[in-house]
């Protein structure tokens, strides 16, 4: 795997038909920033190979809002991805990572904020950087990062659907 989109999902209903969490759809915003948020990453050339999406709804509306601007990407739906934590997170990179060189993990936080600060302190961005995504990785948001042949992370761009982006080098 050369890249990394670790894509939070997009601003969700409160509460869910069926009273479950796992159920609750994406709100209009959500949508808009899902399919807003897949256009940016589009447009800059950050389209994956293989998008691993969490089974919950709200993750895969996520994936149906941005999969347009991806229309080459295969779709594993991971019922582990679920309010997984960062070590989860990471271990179905590690698994699907070594088949691809793009790919895009669609779930939620708190995993997906734990596992951006810490990619982006391992690839030792700026720690002005790590504070800001520690502070706040909000729906809609990606993290994207470029790993060397040794594995290593290098931050290559943050995101957030309602303040623009900031690459790296």
């Amino acid at each position: 795997m050369d890249r990394l989109i670790l894509f939070r999902h997009g601003k969700a209903e409160a509460e869910s038909a069926s009273g479950d969490d796992f159920d609750r759809r994406l709100a209009p915003r959500g949508i808009a920033d899902s399919a807003a948020m897949g256009g940016q990453l589009a447009d800059l050339g950050l389209r994956p190979d293989l998008a691993l999406v969490s089974a919950a709804a709200r993750t895969r509306d996520t994936w149906a809002a941005a999969e347009p601007h991806f229309p080459r990407a295969r779709l594993s739906i991971e019922d582990d991805l679920y309010h997984a934590d960062s070590g989860a997170i990471r271990r179905e990179v590690a698994r699907a990572g070594a088949r691809v060189s793009t790919l895009m993990v669609i779930g939620h936080n708190p995993g997906l904020q734990e596992l951006t600060v810490q990619l982006l302190a391992e690839g030792s961005a700026p720690t002005s950087l790590i504070d800001r995504a520690r502070r706040r990785f909000p729906t809609a948001a990606a993290a994207v990062f470029l790993f060397d042949a040794n594995g290593r992370p290098a931050f290559d761009g943050l995101f957030f659907p309602d303040r623009g982006l900031e690459r790296g080098d």
